[in-house]
């Protein structure tokens, strides 16, 4: 429709408005006006006359609501001033001259993006890096005893250890600034009752899954064992914890080589799962970026493949300004609005943004079954498994960690992968690796001391992935021009922020 239609449209509604009536609808000969007074000014609507008249209304009365909600007066100067944000809302809710099925509160969330869930998940990321560094501070300080501790015990136990001068705690020379003992100091220190707490070191040890006496090894000698290990080792800066370390979000996923059209696809997951079933919030966040390294491929029209599993309404999609309106249950295309126009070249644009939020629990990628079975004797029997869901994704460096009573240690029957003891969360680690269509499942057995089923929660997941639980994937890159298809590289992946059994 051009811009003089429309205007010679607006122009007439004031002739043919009705006075002394209740009707809020009006038909000519070609178009349907359905309108509402708002204030000093009325709201309107512009349908042809085989529309449905009280989709019209309903439709009218959303553009009502939205303009009085997002306008402090329906006056023509704070209408105006406000007109960015009010085409935007009115362009959710039509979209291409239809209707989508959205209410108030899911326009509202859809034009300010923002999560209660992404908040609170900020704030307790800051919360565990300020814990991690103060438990930084306070091992600094256990260290810096246990150095002067050994330096004590090497003055005493020196040929002139009495001497003022010769060996004494404030002798120069015979001072040693780090102490490698030949062999482990078993004898008995003034070292505080809480340096003697057995810390087990993730790196130290890994346990097979030999049938031994492991926990009682460890329950005899663990204390005076790691204390005299500690003791021995040379002076050094405090070991950084593993919540501080720097993160490669990447892990192991295989590199992709880009072609002169290469689409860059990443998703955010973060969810929490219940023991007994179901799922209490499940939270998915992605964005696909477009980098185009050849001039001659600007104009490009990119065309997205059928996802496995449809989302339906709760996925939110949201285009770039410039791209056209993107309709996932239509033609699924990303292509600019104006055709003459071209993409950059030699920058990443975001072309397409997506979110969802909800309770269905056949979105998981991952599922996690724990099992813990107190037995008579005071102990507890653990079968915990996993099981890819998503057949679409590749899962690489896969920890499962389940939190072991204080003061026990497991003795482990069976495993697939590997696992070992993380001494910082005092868990077992169940380090999986890899899981595919192909090696999608996997199980763990373990027994440990302890009869609380509820200290095996919450269980604590990682992994990164390729591929896209959205299922958002590129099909083909066509030129606008002619319709010739090109060559494009994809690197798609997802990264959990999140995953827990509660």
């Amino acid at each position: 429709m051009s811009r003089a239609r429309i205007d010679s449209l607006l122009a007439s509604f004031p002739k043919v408005i009705p006075t002394n009536t209740q009707h809020t609808s009006v038909e000519t000969a070609d178009v349907r006006y359905v309108y509402q007074p708002l204030e000093d000014l009325y709201i309107l609507l512009i349908t042809n006359k085989a529309s449905n008249i009280l989709q019209d209304i309903e439709t009218l009365h959303l553009f009502a609501r939205v303009v009085s909600d997002m306008c402090r007066s329906a006056d023509q100067r704070e209408i105006i001033k406000n007109a960015f944000e009010i085409l935007e809302a009115f362009d959710e809710i039509v979209s291409v001259g239809y209707r989508e099925s959205v209410n108030l509160m899911q326009v509202r969330n859809i034009l300010e993006m923002e999560s209660h869930e992404e908040k609170i998940q900020d704030i307790i990321a800051r919360n565990k890096e300020a814990e991690a560094k103060e438990e930084l501070k306070r091992r600094a300080k256990q260290l810096e005893m246990q150095r002067r501790e050994q330096q004590r015990r090497a003055a005493a136990g020196g040929p002139s250890g009495g001497s003022y001068l010769g060996g004494g705690v404030s002798g120069y020379a015979p001072v040693p600034q780090r102490y490698d003992a030949p062999t482990p100091v078993r004898t008995a220190s003034p070292v505080p009752s809480t340096l003697r707490t057995p810390a087990f070191k993730g790196s130290g040890m890994k346990l097979g899954s030999k049938k031994t006496t492991q926990s009682q090894l460890l329950d005899a000698l663990g204390g005076e064992a790691l204390l005299s290990e500690d003791m021995s080792a040379p002076a050094s800066p405090a070991p950084q914890e593993p919540a501080s370390q720097p993160k490669d979000e990447r892990g192991s996923l295989p590199t992709v080589e880009p072609e002169s059209v290469h689409v860059v696809t990443r998703e955010n997951l973060s969810l929490e799962l219940v023991r007994e079933g179901g799922l209490n919030n499940l939270e998915l966040k992605g964005d696909m970026n477009l980098q185009i390294s050849d001039a001659a491929l600007a104009k490009l029209r990119l065309t997205l493949a059928e996802p496995a599993t449809a989302f339906g309404p709760e996925l939110q999609y949201k285009q770039h300004p410039y791209i056209g309106k993107f309709a996932a249950n239509k033609e699924r295309v990303i292509a600019l609005k104006d055709s003459s126009r071209s993409f950059p070249v030699g920058q990443s644009l975001a072309v397409l943004k997506w979110r969802y939020a909800g309770k269905d629990e056949s979105y998981v990628p991952l599922s996690i079954n724990c099992w813990p079975t107190p037995s008579n004797d005071g102990t507890c029997d653990v079968n915990i498994e996993y099981e890819l869901e998503n057949s679409g994704l590749i899962l690489h460096d896969v920890v499962i960690s389940i939190p072991l009573p204080d003061g026990s240690y497991p003795t482990v029957s069976s495993h697939t992968g590997e696992w070992a003891l993380n001494s910082t969360s005092h868990a077992i680690d169940w380090i999986v690796g890899r899981v595919d269509p192909e090696q999608s499942s996997g199980t763990l057995e373990f027994t440990v001391g302890g009869d609380d089923a509820g200290a095996f929660f919450p269980v604590r997941v990682s992994f990164v992935a390729q591929g896209s639980i959205a299922g958002v994937r590129l099909a083909s890159a066509t030129k606008v021009d002619g319709g010739e298809e090109v060559t494009f590289s994809e690197d798609a992946s997802l990264v959990v922020d999140n995953y827990t059994v509660v």
